[in-house]
């Protein structure tokens, strides 16, 4: 790999000029050779951008020149690519978000925009940016409420032997948690009894729990709780499942756009807005995933 190497030379007085070019060059993640000397991988975006900072060292009557620039062996190279070192900017961002709460989504913001400029600039990634993002993922899970992944296989299970059970989840339900219920009352349970609770670490031991981290059934690989309790119960073969879990899925995580999310998502916060409990939200919610149902087993029968 070549460098683009720019050398620059600044007249002493200009303090200002020098502030603003060295402002550009830090902004482009440049790595410094020595005094006056930085590198860029070469690029076309990146000798335009070179060439822009030669030409505002020339206006504040400065001297600068752009070279190709490449170590005269391997260990040279190696020497060159080591200065694009990004470790030090992960670690100090990961002691900031050691110490944030997850709660405070202007502090998140932040974080956000430093993580994506530090990454904009990291020519050479490794680890340490995998730590910073997986680390600032988990914020952002946490921020959400939402539970994390789990990986492995989701066993058949029969719902016979799911019949009365206590059913808890996080309360202030939104679209996974209120579509899951609605799905274990409908076809898994039709006697469940429901369990909202302040903090899922207190789940009763005799109640199932879902859609939070260490629950019966929550989030595996890449599907949402719905998903997963649909898939367990031998209910992903129905086509009008299958739609219904393509919105709740894009509404929860995101990924691949459904016509119909945005109508009930808007239909969704409505009854939330306007119940005044869960159990209240819960049928609500179950009138329109009714509907929805119907009108998708309506649908499939004309095809």
């Amino acid at each position: 790999m070549d460098f683009l190497a720019l050398f620059v030379s600044l007249p002493t007085r200009q303090s200002a000029g020098r502030m603003r070019i060295w402002r550009a060059l830090r902004a482009l993640g440049c790595a410094t050779l020595r005094d006056g000397v930085y590198l860029l991988p070469e690029s076309t975006e990146h000798a335009a951008a070179l060439a822009q900072i030669a030409a505002d060292v020339g206006a504040v009557h400065g001297t600068a020149d752009i070279y190709r620039l490449r170590g005269r062996d391997d260990a040279q190279q190696a020497e060159i690519v080591a200065l694009f070192d990004r470790a030090p900017e992960y670690s100090r961002l990961l002691v900031a978000m050691a110490g944030v709460n997850a709660g405070d989504a202007k502090v998140l913001r932040s974080l956000r925009r430093d993580l994506a400029a530090l990454v904009a600039t990291d020519y050479f990634p490794g680890e340490a940016r995998r730590q910073a993002q997986d680390a600032f993922a988990a914020l952002e899970v946490a921020a959400s409420g939402e539970p994390s992944a789990i990986s492995g296989r989701i066993r058949r299970l029969a719902s016979v032997d799911y019949s009365g059970r206590t059913w808890a989840t996080r309360k202030n339900l939104w679209v996974d948690r209120m579509a899951s219920a609605w799905l274990i009352r409908r076809f898994i349970d039709k006697r469940a009894k429901f369990l909202w609770l302040d903090n899922p670490k207190k789940c009763p031991k005799t109640a199932l729990g879902f859609d939070f981290d260490g629950a019966t059934f929550t989030h595996v690989d890449g599907r949402v709780t719905f998903e997963v309790l649909a898939a367990s119960f031998g209910l992903d073969s129905d086509l009008a499942i299958i739609r219904i879990a393509a919105i709740v899925h894009c509404l929860d995580v995101g990924g691949v756009p459904v016509a119909e999310a945005a109508g009930i998502e808007a239909v969704l916060a409505g009854a939330r807005a306007t119940a005044p409990n869960d159990d209240k939200l819960v049928t609500e919610a179950s009138r329109v995933l009714d509907n929805l149902y119907q009108n998708y087993q309506q649908e499939n029968s004309h095809e």
